[in-house]
């Protein structure tokens, strides 16, 4: 697999590009983009010298593995305009959220398809990004998905049942943290010291936090009895959260969001 082709070429395709030249997977004049934009066009080749063009099946012609990177409502638009180029020697790996390998495979017919739920920290390296294999696809594509998406940050295999979860938990959870960091770092506001202060506190913290679970090897719970001592700071805030119901809270944002998944996937 020599040549790797985007047929999208957004923010995302753009954070993959960066990744998988900079890892060395793949180099520049290896890599194929389309795009109606030419605006996105002209970002990715002054930035990264890749090759460009408006023309979808240009990119069938040149590369061995497609990558769509496409809004989910148009990409059966897109599947049906160039399914006729699309053989049996191509992979198709998509991050069109809500659309199934089946309904690929559909579309095109026995091809390999991988479908990936990425999350917007790639971004800057630190994305989180699930595979999931389709009828047709073998554990060799698989690991070449797991290179590409290696190169802007951590990846698992899932089973594609699970998705909706999945997107649940990263695929939206960027946007739930965000949304917690940010409320930390009013509240330090609203107690006297300047946002940008408590906002880098705040982002920091979380930040050290997951790096502590993610290199410790230590259960969560664990940690935090590490860091809590009886009748001290971390304990009184603790009891709030516990007395506030915050698990409940997030288990229904996550159960909520899994449910939209579902349904979005349906359609």
């Amino acid at each position: 697999m020599n040549n790797i082709g985007f047929i999208g070429g957004g923010k995302m395709a753009s954070a993959i590009i960066k990744g998988i030249i900079n890892s060395g997977y793949f180099k520049k004049e290896n890599i194929y983009v389309s795009d109606k934009n030419n605006e996105a066009l002209h970002y990715l080749k002054d930035n990264y010298g890749v090759n460009t063009s408006n023309n979808n099946k240009e990119i069938l012609k040149n590369a061995d593995i497609i990558l769509f990177a496409v809004k989910p409502f148009v990409i059966r638009d897109v599947l049906s305009e160039i399914k006729e180029n699309i053989t049996d020697k191509k992979i198709i790996l998509s991050i069109a959220a809500g659309i199934s390998t089946k309904t690929i495979e559909k579309i095109i017919g026995n091809i390999p398809v991988i479908r990936i739920m990425p999350n917007t920290p790639a971004l800057v390296n630190e994305g989180m990004s699930a595979v999931c294999k389709g009828t047709f696809a073998k554990e060799e594509h698989v690991k070449i998905a797991f290179n590409i998406f290696k190169s802007v940050g951590k990846v698992i295999e899932a089973d594609e049942k699970y998705i909706d979860i999945i997107t649940a938990i990263s695929g939206s959870g960027p946007a739930f943290y965000y949304y917690i960091i940010n409320e930390i770092a009013k509240s330090g506001q609203k107690l006297g010291m300047d946002y940008d202060t408590c906002l880098k506190l705040s982002a920091q913290t979380a930040l050290g936090a997951a790096k502590m679970i993610m290199e410790s090897g230590i259960n969560p719970e664990q940690l935090i009895i590490n860091v809590t001592t009886p009748g001290g700071c971390t304990a009184v805030g603790n009891d709030v959260l516990k007395d506030n119901n915050i698990s409940d809270i997030l288990f229904d944002t996550i159960e909520k969001t899994m449910k939209k998944a579902y349904e979005l996937g349906k359609n």
